[in-house]
């Protein structure tokens, strides 16, 4: 008898899907089974449901598809929210499947009973539902999936046990109160009006002074970016989740925006008079042009992100690189290249202080150390991953992709935890690409290392095992200790904090992998020389200095005044030698 579970399986693999990460418990021992019975579909055991999450997340991210993640009733379930909410906050494809109690039980307070339609209703808004019939099975799935697509957010099925080995009916009858639906192609009017084009154009050829933010949603459009930045003579910033929409080497190109932004961003942003924004919900209006400063045109696939940022005066609703396409013939090539070349002045003379700042002598390792000797050094076509906290600065900053890499971090949400999990997903997706994730110690901690035992299980199979996991290890919660400090004028507060110490390289030697442990400045290149080329995974651990810090482009005199009030309040070595570090970093500019 072919059940429920064997159907949506087989239904998903009709989808395209390949591979679904998870965790099993009894609430889905239906659908587990059916992957036994089933020889299309993958199943990636996770260590943690959070962790499977994140890899649908990062496969969406990393390959266009929908990511799909599955888990058990009740605390399986409740498990998966943090890497969904990841998903819908980066307007990711991603549909959950998860388990529930037996019919003949809902409403009964039965062990792992949770109102999980309730639960799921924010982070899944669009369709969470559960199946309480095999007919509806069919069009559960269906609507699942391409809602997940049309929306580009989270999805939801919730299957009862008992439903789950129910004999499946692949073809509903033809009566009423049946619903009928397909797995067809749908086509979508990607191009706005050209009315609406004229507009823009006429708009982006009057400014004498613009500038571009491009984000997520142009990462398909590097090509038809550089066309129109150079027409236009505009240089071009990037939010986090766009750092891989064009070269970092290009002339023109100023770099990351806002807190963890570069010093050519902030000025651009400054001083235009034009503005075009392409696929990006950038957030910090403070690193965005004054209110009346700049015209601005924006280009988004979805109508509800324009003008949410910043007063547009033409949005554009369409694919990125398609209205792009359209657009250019309409622009105006700058006769003057003042604009451009103050730019291109300005990213040189930046990327001579990112050097110098990473150069600097610190107690141990430097923080920015590790990340620029990696940027010279990223293979071919590599994809990188990043977790939340300092490293993301430094990842901002000081790495530069080439063209044909990829890269993410968690961007809407900033979530920790994500760094490694996001690699594990990449790997699977792109067996034959090297990998790099660039992780905290405290994001390792909470998740890291739980999946080091992933990567250690799954790595023989891959054509290309280089997979190097840097952990940043200051022992100190250092993105919260210096938002503190600047923020709230408030010391290192110790026991929230320093971290355990762990030992990240020997643990990853224990699990089989290489593991590299560095605390000289010196060894920073040589270490990722060997890590790269170890032919295994490698922990990469490098001891750092947490007194270094991650200096925003802006400083206001009021989180000035917070700072050196907050070193006032630490006990005197630390505070002399965060004090120290900062001024070096000022000397070094």
């Amino acid at each position: 008898m072919k059940t429920v579970s064997d159907f949506v399986l087989a239904r998903l693999g009709e989808w395209g899907v390949q591979r679904v990460f998870g965790y099993p418990g009894d609430g889905i021992n239906g659908l587990i089974g059916a992957f036994g019975r089933n020889e299309e579909l993958e199943f990636v055991q996770a260590r943690h449901e959070e962790g499977a999450a994140f890899m649908a997340c990062a496969h969406a991210k990393f390959t266009g598809q929908v990511g799909v993640c599955m888990a058990t009733s009740g605390p399986g379930a409740i498990h998966l929210l943090n890497g969904l909410y990841d998903a819908k906050l980066d307007h990711q494809p991603v549909v959950a499947i998860v388990g529930q109690q037996a019919r003949s039980a809902l409403g009964g307070d039965y062990q792992q009973e949770v109102d999980l339609v309730s639960l799921f209703k924010d982070v899944a808004h669009d369709f969470v539902h559960m199946v309480t019939s095999p007919v509806q099975a069919r069009h559960m799935v269906d609507r699942a999936m391409r809602i997940a697509m049309e929306r580009r957010g989270v999805t939801c099925l919730i299957f009862p046990n008992d439903v789950q080995d129910l004999e499946a009916v692949e073809t509903p009858p033809r009566e009423h109160g049946t619903v009928h639906t397909g797995i067809g192609l749908t086509a979508h009017a990607a191009v706005p009006p050209e009315a609406a084009l004229d507009n823009a154009a006429a708009i982006l050829n009057s400014g004498e002074r613009v500038a571009m933010l491009v984000g997520a949603g142009a990462l398909e459009a590097g090509d038809e970016v550089r066309a129109v930045a150079e027409r236009l003579g505009a240089g071009v910033a990037k939010a986090l989740l766009g750092k891989a929409v064009v070269p970092d080497e290009l002339s023109y190109v100023t770099g990351a925006i806002g807190l963890l932004g570069t010093q050519p961003s902030w000025e651009m942003m400054n001083e235009c008079d034009t503005l075009l924004m392409v696929g990006t919900s950038f957030p910090y209006a403070e690193f965005l042009p004054k209110e009346g400063q700049a015209r601005a045109v924006q280009i988004d696939l979805d109508g509800r992100k324009l003008s949410l940022r910043y007063p547009v005066e033409v949005g554009l609703v369409g694919d990125a690189r398609l209205t792009l396409e359209a657009l250019l013939p309409k622009l105006k090539p700058k006769t003057s290249e003042r604009w451009i070349k103050g730019i291109e002045k300005r990213v040189s003379r930046w990327r001579e202080t990112v050097v110098a700042r990473a150069m600097v002598e610190a107690k141990g390792v430097n923080p920015q150390r590790p990340f620029l000797e990696l940027s010279s050094r990223l293979p071919p076509r590599c994809i990188v991953t990043c977790d939340s906290g300092s490293a993301a600065n430094w990842y901002a900053r000081d790495v530069h992709l080439r063209e044909g890499m990829m890269g993410s971090v968690s961007g809407g949400l900033a979530s920790m935890g994500c760094g490694v999990p996001y690699a594990v997903a990449a790997k699977l997706a792109h067996p034959h690409r090297p990998v790099v994730a660039l992780v905290g110690d405290g994001a390792m901690q909470m998740l890291g290392i739980n999946e080091l035992i992933t990567i250690a299980h799954r790595w023989k199979d891959w054509a290309d095992p280089t997979l190097v996991v840097m952990v940043l290890n200051n022992g100190d919660l250092n993105l919260v200790t210096w938002e503190q400090r600047v923020m709230g004028a408030d010391p290192r507060f110790g026991d929230s904090q320093w971290l355990p110490h762990f030992s990240y390289a020997d643990y990853g030697r224990m699990l089989g992998l290489e593991g590299i442990r560095v605390t000289d400045p010196e060894d920073v290149g040589p270490a990722w020389d060997r890590a790269l080329s170890a032919g295994k995974p490698t922990v990469l651990e490098v001891v750092s200095d947490p007194e270094v810090p991650p200096m925003p482009p802006h400083i206001s005199a009021k989180q000035f005044k917070a700072y050196m009030t907050a070193l006032r309040k630490e006990d005197t070595a630390t505070g002399a030698a965060a004090l120290r570090a900062t001024i070096k970093q000022w000397w070094a500019s």
